[in-house]
């Protein structure tokens, strides 16, 4: 996609992508949609054999989709046809999976519906983050599209499987709302919730240290812990919050303005003692 405005100065920033690209001495389009038939006609003017979309954000019209001989294959970070659309990492963690995929899909109209033409199973650990996850599926992704573009040069054709009907759930974009933690779910709820939104957007919760004002906590990581009380309630010295059934220990956390920082970090100048209740 185009550069964005980022930054103090809002200047026009490309991706990493764009940018490793022109270093690399590729040219680089970045139409703002596929629309026009102008743009398409561009784009059929390549003569590609085959086209690769990878976390593009846009659907691509059929006259794009038709156009490469071979077609058009998708990178998608899923375990197909489950969380089909545009947050499946996120959404599978906050579901509390243990396994997920990435897949090389042949594209069609339908959001993410076409037939999968490779496959590789990634586990997902009980604390690990999207964020985590994410750079494990994009180094599997890269390796999987290789090898399928290398088997259509060779055999002249991608075999692929239909997508199974049953099982199919739709990955939601992230909204903004999603991010507040609710303590009165169980504890497993609130940890996948967490983990399943860190690094970004950042699942967060309202604080108050002893003396001091209210302060929005962006929550990192946590680990499931012992005990049980009010939801919100601080347990110990550690850290360790109540929730609906079970608790939950806060590892990373980050205040407004400043860097990610562990527990102990935190705890030096934040103080919070036992008995306070969070996300009040």
């Amino acid at each position: 996609q185009p550069p964005r405005p980022a930054g103090r100065g809002m200047a026009e920033r490309p991706s990493p992508v764009h940018a490793r690209a022109e270093a690399l001495g590729l040219p680089v389009r970045t139409p703002l949609s596929l629309k026009s038939e102008e743009d398409q006609a561009a784009f059929a003017a390549l003569g590609a054999d085959a086209a690769v979309v990878i976390a593009y954000g846009l659907i691509l019209p059929r006259a794009v989709l038709a156009a490469p001989r071979f077609g058009c294959f998708n990178v998608h970070a899923s375990k197909l046809p489950r969380w089909r659309g545009a947050a499946p990492i996120h959404r599978a963690i906050m579901a509390g999976d243990t396994e997920t995929a990435v897949m090389v899909m042949q594209m069609e109209a339908g959001l993410d519906t076409g037939p999968v033409a490779a496959t590789r199973l990634v586990p997902i650990g009980p604390d690990v983050t999207t964020g985590a996850l994410h750079d494990t599926l994009a180094r599997a992704g890269a390796d999987l599209i290789v090898e399928a573009l290398a088997a259509l040069e060779k055999n002249g054709a991608l075999p692929s499987v239909a997508q199974p009907l049953d099982g199919v759930t739709y990955a939601a974009k992230i909204d903004k709302a999603e991010a507040r933690i609710d303590l009165s779910k169980p504890a497993h709820e609130v940890h996948n919730h967490i983990r399943g939104l860190s690094p970004f957007p950042g699942a967060w919760l309202d604080a108050t240290p002893s003396g001091g004002k209210p302060e929005r906590l962006k929550i990192l990581r946590t680990e499931l812990a012992k005990g049980s009380g009010t939801p919100g309630e601080v347990l110990d010295d550690a850290l360790a919050i109540a929730c609906g059934e079970g608790a939950i220990r806060l590892l990373e956390v980050q205040r407004a303005g400043k860097r990610a920082m562990t527990a102990e970090d935190f705890l030096r100048g934040f103080a919070v003692s036992r008995g306070t209740i969070l996300g009040a």
